[in-house]
């Protein structure tokens, strides 16, 4: 199996990442409740605000861009936006690798936790996060800024059946 490289996205990276979100959003078709968050593609601009911040990571094999994360700054700690992997290279690492990515650069920037929005039930989703250290929060929990991010996503077009909170905290 080949090995992957995880580095900081580039320009010519962005046009490539609405077609890996949407062959990773294949995988949600088991899941009727959950089909729908994977027709909400990333914005571009959201793409654009993380190759200008840093925060916008891919993933290439043999010279071709096969996954990527996305993360921005959120309620005094990071929060990763969205993470897809093509379906041909899952199961192999990458994701983790992205997560790590995220995860390094946030403590880097001497930030203090990960968050993240996902669907509970979905054996790739919260129950993959929880293996990499990520805890569902509790409702009272939630800031108002995380509440906020919620109804954003609801606004967006994401389900909220099924859907949770998680972090980690990094120191």
């Amino acid at each position: 199996m080949p090995a992957s490289l995880i580095r900081l996205a580039r320009p010519d990276d962005l046009g490539l990442l609405a077609g890996i979100e949407q062959a990773a959003g294949a995988l949600f078709a088991p899941y009727p409740f959950a089909q729908a968050a994977a027709d909400v593609i990333t914005p571009p601009a959201d793409l654009r605000a993380g190759l200008d911040g840093g925060t916008l990571f891919v993933a290439e094999v043999e010279a071709a861009v096969v996954g990527f994360a996305l993360a921005s700054p959120l309620d005094g700690g990071m929060h990763l936006d969205e993470i897809d992997v093509l379906p041909a290279h899952g199961g192999r690492g990458i994701g983790a690798a992205l997560v790590a990515a995220v995860v390094d650069c946030a403590r880097r920037r001497g930030l203090p936790h990960l968050t993240l929005s996902t669907l509970r039930s979905i054996p790739w989703n919260a129950p993959w996060y929880g293996r990499l250290g990520f805890r569902i929060l509790e409702p009272a929990e939630l800031t108002p800024v995380l509440r906020g991010l919620l109804e954003h996503e609801r606004a967006r077009g994401l389900p909220m059946e099924d859907r949770v909170l998680m972090k980690l905290t990094l120191h």
